[in-house]
């Protein structure tokens, strides 16, 4: 059973049952929108999918009061995915956009959303009107008509069953990223302001820069001879050509290609300055909730705004905090609660075993059927682990040149079937194609084909979009396993740890990573989850296959340690 829901923004909304993609039974009104989904949730045995327009409108303030839905099909996500299908990324593809282009309309633009909405920092009743239907539109009416449209256009799709799982596990990490950005990954404060004080001397104030950063530009404006504000590319160029090393840009790489006494000292500078502005005392004040607690170590909780399918492979972004790149000097600030522990679940060599299984190539399916998938390949490159490594790498990824180059001859020769599935993307997008993922993921079409194979670099141009294409088969598939695991992982919980108390779970999220954070009496019965959802997560996508996904688990109480 499917139902459809609009709120009204004052707290009640409407909803209609679905048979399919059609309405059965009458429009039911209620003033009490959360109320009314609990209700549903807990006294169904087969709790219904929920057909919204978008789940970051609607769930959050679910959330806040503790209800959380079990499925739901994201109009907007899935419109977004069908519009991708067809190579038209770029379309709007909200409720009113979806509906204006049946209507042979004028198409409005997607509303933009501001940085940090979706987070628990967001007040109470649910989200305004964000559909950009035209004035005296009605609502319900358009999501069921959208709804339906959507479910014709799928089922016209060479695989439709594949594409259907693709929304299916997009809405699901849909309503994931809702709920960890209201649960939080644990977080210390006073570790963290111990580690930042560690590195960058006490907070400064007034704007000033911390005293290690002070002292980096005092010393970096001794070796140059002249003041230099580091923060500047301009001047730190300028000084870079004062000492007889023009540079063209202030990238790092770049600097270190350069011989002279003030690189390390402007490489170190840039390193903690970004910390400073990335992950300082300022994020945190924005980004991480404080617990209140009557004893004991101050506990608080990061709650990035997660952006689900935010770049154009399917992996996740995030419009604030940072969340997908938490760099290693602070992760020593994720910590369990008293009582808690973490249990973190990472899936190594992933894409190496995405391509086995796309490609049915027997012997690199072979090698992936292994715990360690570079150590069974070593055998072919003299015992070398690392050099298999990179001959592997350098085969999916369309590298050719220095080390690789001989590694991939070799790798051709051992897994042709492999080498010709993502040399076959690659030359499609050489060509100006598109390619798709294993459930229907689209690439995007490189805008002004025309122009670009006519312009003076054509075949430096035709080449990237290559090695793009190429990479994109792999990269895509490798962030459907993972939402697949995700959304599976949620019903494993759900299913078999229902003690699990309010908060804990699924809390962190990062490409091919989960971490959960649970009572340390269920962290056996955490793991045994994981483990079905890895096993689940493999049948579904890919059946039979020998290939394997083995998961890294471990069980701690701080994330910078194993």
């Amino acid at each position: 059973m499917r139902i459809a829901v609009v709120a009204d923004g004052e707290g009640g909304g409407r909803l209609r049952e679905l048979d399919g993609a059609s309405p059965v039974g009458p429009v039911r009104s209620v003033a009490d929108l959360v109320a009314e989904v609990r209700e549903i949730e807990t006294g169904s045995p087969e709790p219904p999918r929920w057909v919204w327009a978008r789940t970051e409108d609607v769930y959050p303030e679910l959330v806040r009061a503790g209800v959380r839905v079990r499925r739901c099909h994201d109009v907007e996500h899935t419109e977004a995915l069908l519009l991708g299908h067809a190579a038209r990324h770029h379309e709007p593809h909200s409720l009113g956009a979806a509906w204006a282009r049946l209507h042979d309309l004028p198409v409005p633009d997607d509303p933009v959303r501001p940085l940090g909405e979706g987070t628990a920092a967001q007040p109470a009743l649910f989200e305004a009107d964000r559909s950009t239907l035209p004035p005296g539109t009605d609502r319900l009416d358009a999501l069921l008509e959208v709804h339906r449209d959507q479910g014709e256009r799928i089922g016209e799709l060479l695989a439709p069953d594949r594409f259907s799982l693709l929304v299916a596990v997009e809405s699901a990490g849909a309503l994931a990223a809702v709920e960890m950005s209201h649960d939080g990954l644990p977080w210390r404060p006073e570790e963290h302001d111990r580690i930042l004080t560690k590195v960058l001397g006490p907070r400064p104030t007034g704007g000033e820069r911390p005293r290690v950063l002070a002292d980096l530009a005092e010393r970096i404006g001794e070796v140059v001879g002249h003041d230099v504000n580091p923060d500047s590319p301009a001047q730190v160029m300028r000084a870079m050509a004062w000492v007889g090393h023009p540079v063209e840009s202030t990238r790092s790489w770049v600097l270190e290609q350069v011989d002279h006494p003030v690189i390390p000292l402007l490489l170190r500078y840039k390193e903690l300055a970004r910390l400073h502005s990335a992950n300082g005392w300022t994020w945190a004040e924005t980004w991480v909730r404080e617990l209140k607690t009557e004893e004991g170590p101050r506990l608080g909780r990061f709650q990035p705004d997660y952006v689900v399918g935010g770049v154009v492979s399917g992996r996740w972004a995030t419009r604030g905090g940072g969340g997908l790149q938490i760099p290693k000097a602070v992760r020593g600030a994720v910590r369990s609660d008293p009582g808690w522990v973490l249990v973190r679940a990472d899936a190594g060599q992933l894409e190496p075993r995405v391509l086995a299984a796309l490609s049915h190539d027997e012997a690199l399916a072979a090698a992936a059927a292994e715990e360690d998938l570079y150590a069974s390949l070593a055998d072919h490159v003299g015992g070398d682990r690392e050099r298999a490594k990179i001959g592997l790498l350098a085969a999916m990824y369309g590298q050719t040149s220095g080390d690789a180059a001989p590694l991939l001859a070799t790798m051709r020769r051992l897994y042709p079937r492999a080498l010709d599935h993502v040399d076959a993307a690659a030359r499609t997008g050489e060509g100006g194609g598109i390619v798709r993922s294993w459930l229907g993921r689209t690439s995007p079409s490189p805008r002004g084909w025309a122009a670009t194979i006519a312009a003076p670099d054509a075949d430096r141009r035709r080449r990237a979009h290559g090695r793009f294409t190429r990479n994109f088969v792999v990269q895509a598939t490798a962030a459907e396993w993972a939402l697949v695991l995700l959304a599976a992982l949620r019903q494993e919980l759900r299913e078999n740890l229902p003690t699990l108390p309010e908060g804990g779970g699924i809390v962190f999220f990062v490409h091919d990573e989960v971490v959960l954070h649970v009572p340390e009496d269920l962290d056996e019965a955490a793991v045994r989850a994981v483990r079905r959802a890895e096993t689940r997560t493999r049948e579904i996508l890919f059946g039979d296959s020998p290939v394997r996904f083995p998961l890294d688990l471990s069980v701690t109480d701080r994330y910078d340690r194993p």
